[in-house]
């Protein structure tokens, strides 16, 4: 029997009202705005079908139209951005979704399809993300990057903003200086249509309220979440400062 290959959607959620960078789906980056590069990144993946933008603001849907790409207007009322996603697969038939931050302008499309890759050959896997190894010790100890310790099977055991796991031995008296090991959670996430509804219909946990990380949520509630690792780094836009950074990045690629 002939193995049928699932319809892959991703969805990019864009709100406007970012709090420490109000409008940036829409900052320009080398006369394009983000949501732009953030699109035509995504639609280089080989393993998706269907690519569109979840926004609340008519300034973004006009945008993403301008370009050629596909949006879609959701409530203005959506806590998360996954909230915002689930919206639009309520009414979009896909067997996965695939949820790709909106405010990475660089995104590689190979990143997505390492996350989507074990979902596609195991349908007992519910949902899936990203993983990196941390090579600045800085950010082992730094609560704004996330870490994250797997089994052996590569799922996920916990998330969390402290350095994790604790290195008994190398690490006496809190210097952090000799890390090594540890690895940065990347937020792009890949779920089963059926599991992300659902996902999304469940209460906040006391793990996820404590850390604020919401992938907690599902590793509480019993559910397995596969973490694929990438070499690939990420890079997002959190303040108007960031965008320095990405041209930099632009310009060291010759983009």
């Amino acid at each position: 029997m002939q193995n049928i290959k699932p319809f892959i959607l991703a969805v990019i959620p864009a709100r406007y009202g970012s709090t420490r960078f109000p409008g940036k789906s829409l900052a320009l980056i080398q006369g394009k705005p983000m949501i732009q590069w953030v699109y035509e990144g995504t639609k280089r993946s080989s393993l998706l079908d269907r690519v569109i933008v979840a926004t609340d603001d008519e300034r973004i849907r006009r945008a993403v139209v301008s370009f050629g790409g596909e949006a879609v207007m959701t409530s203005a009322n959506h806590a998360t951005g996954t909230d915002r996603i689930a919206e639009v697969v309520s009414t979009t038939s896909c067997d996965l979704v695939v949820n790709v931050q909106g405010d990475e302008p660089l995104i590689n499309p190979q990143m997505i399809d390492e996350a989507v890759g074990p979902l596609v050959k195991d349908a007992s896997i519910p949902m899936g993300t990203l993983a990196r190894r941390i090579s600045d010790p800085k950010d082992v100890s730094d609560p704004n990057v996330v870490k994250v310790v797997c089994d052996s099977r590569g799922f996920a055991l916990y998330f969390s903003r402290a350095p994790i796991p604790w290195d008994r031995d190398r690490w006496a008296g809190g210097d952090l200086s000799a890390a090594g090991g540890q690895y940065q959670h990347v937020g792009l996430y890949v779920y089963r249509r059926a599991f992300l509804l659902a996902y999304a219909a469940m209460p906040q946990t006391p793990l996820e309220n404590i850390e604020k990380l919401e992938q907690l949520r599902a590793l509480e509630q019993g559910h397995r979440i596969h973490v694929a690792v990438t070499e690939h780094e990420s890079l997002g836009v959190d303040i108007p400062g960031d965008l320095s950074k990405i041209l930099k990045r632009l310009e060291e690629s010759g983009s």
